[in-house]
């Protein structure tokens, strides 16, 4: 077995085992608190259908009903903050992966993508691959939205499942973004390249890097010397990536055990039908996109997917594309992706080319509205699809961003927010699905730009 294939192989393997782990403590320790949580969010939403019947808020039932509720709400958060910190071992594990992925990426990023761009040249050179890259990413989203779109109509899972339904003024926790122009050029534009890369900010370093690997360029000789150093410096993070990597098996196991613990798996035979007609329209967009990937990449499509296998298993079970940047780059390069294309256009794709998050969107928003028994118009459907389009550009890295996305937007269709309470339990696993389709998608995005330049040489290994 490979050195590739044996991580591979214990990644999956610790997939399973963090499974059967979570399911004992779910079963033998964390059964407890799981219950006291269930049982005061049902008798909060007794309480609450109690105290709406009063109409005198200043009565003493009404009083007391409020002071009850106040209490059960008080031993949920006791019980959660008893099962958080019993979980804490396990979550470490996956935090600090995350934390040592974090730490390789901004940097990463800016020493790849400078000698990329200076290697490129001429600044005419990177408006052409700039240009491919937004007609792609563009084009995917379109199809990644629209099929959502389409899916949710014919499932219809809203209607079919009569879950019941928050109240509609109910806080779900989800600081609602509107979209704005300013906030979406501050995402783009770096005040402080220093604090970009201290905040991850992707996107600011990748345009920093630009002007960076144009100017260097432009200095001819001189420029050598800066190329050599950043070349050198890229070489010595990638190394550091493989002693990372060796680490993600342990984080898989954690990760996977404290959601299963956490969650249980009646959740899923609360919401089976849902995640399974999510995961299902998941699995026709990798269908898709492989498809139109076959239709510029031939067989070789195939061989990248084989490649992926890494990092879509980190990704999918930490719940994290960015955890599966550093193996992502490595494997395309390995496929035959020319450097200078892969680290321009893979930290792209981590701000605009969010295939799975953007098919959740469409899919969770008319979900939403199905199941509070809203009709919209094929044109409102159409409008929400263009909306959801938009102010997912500005919001990357924001965490629950999908959540935080789809708040903002059904508020503009009369659609209650409290809705989102429907899918909040539920979200860390369909974000694991999210993400594993991120990547999918910004691999095959890389590949068909990387042929579109004719810069696809042979695989290597």
């Amino acid at each position: 077995m490979s050195k590739n294939n044996r991580l591979t192989f214990f990644i999956f393997l610790a997939l399973v085992l963090g499974i059967i782990l979570g399911y004992i403590l779910n079963i033998n320790s964390f059964g407890t608190y799981n219950n006291k949580i269930l049982s005061s969010d049902a008798l909060v939403k007794n309480i609450d259908i109690r105290r709406d019947g009063i109409k005198d808020t200043t009565s003493v039932q009404y009083v007391q009903l409020s002071s009850q509720k106040k209490a059960v709400l008080t031993i949920k958060k006791e019980n959660e903050k008893i099962r958080e910190e019993k979980l804490e071992p396990l979550t470490l594990l996956s935090d600090i992966f995350l934390r040592l992925i974090k730490m390789i990426i901004a940097p990463l990023v800016f020493t790849t993508l400078v000698v990329g761009v200076a290697k490129v040249g001429d600044i005419k050179a990177v408006g052409r691959i700039g240009g491919k890259t937004m007609l792609w990413f563009l084009s995917a989203s379109v199809l990644s939205l629209f099929l959502g779109l389409i899916m949710v109509n014919i499932f219809r899972p809203g209607e079919a499942m009569h879950l019941p339904l928050p109240e509609s003024h109910a806080d779900t926790g989800i600081q609602k973004t509107a979209f704005s122009a300013k906030d979406f050029i501050a995402h783009i534009v770096p005040k402080s390249m220093i604090e970009a890369m201290a905040n991850n900010e992707i996107l600011q370093i990748v345009v920093f890097s630009l002007f960076f690997g144009v100017a260097t360029a432009a200095i001819g000789e001189k420029g050598k010397k800066v190329i050599e150093f950043f070349d050198a410096i890229a070489h010595v993070i990638l190394k550091m990536t493989g002693y990372v990597m060796n680490f993600a098996p342990f984080a898989v196991f954690g990760a996977m055990a404290a959601i299963v613990a956490k969650q249980g798996l009646s959740v899923l035979s609360t919401y089976a039908l849902f995640i399974g007609e999510f995961y299902s329209s998941m699995l026709m967009l990798w269908l898709l996109l492989i498809m139109i990937g076959y239709l510029v990449l031939k067989g070789r499509i195939f061989n990248l997917m084989n490649r992926m296998k890494e990092p879509v298993l980190v990704a999918f079970s930490t719940a994290s594309s960015e955890a599966a940047y550093p193996k992502t780059m490595l494997q395309l390069e390995r496929f035959g992706c020319k450097d200078k294309i892969v680290s321009f256009v893979l930290p792209l794709g981590y701000s605009f080319n969010l295939d799975g998050s953007m098919l959740y969107m469409t899919f969770a928003s008319l979900f939403i509205a199905q199941s509070y028994g809203i009709h919209l118009s094929v044109q409102q459907q159409i409008t929400m699809m263009f909306i959801l389009m938009l102010t997912s550009k500005g919001i990357a890295g924001v965490p629950r961003a999908a959540l935080v996305v789809i708040s903002g937007t059904i508020a503009s269709f009369n659609i209650p927010e409290a809705g989102l309470a429907l899918l909040i339990g539920i979200d860390p696993l369909l974000d694991m699905g999210r993400s594993a389709t991120n990547v999918i998608g910004n691999s095959i995005a890389t590949a068909v730009v990387s042929k579109w330049e004719g810069e696809l040489t042979e695989a290597q290994d």
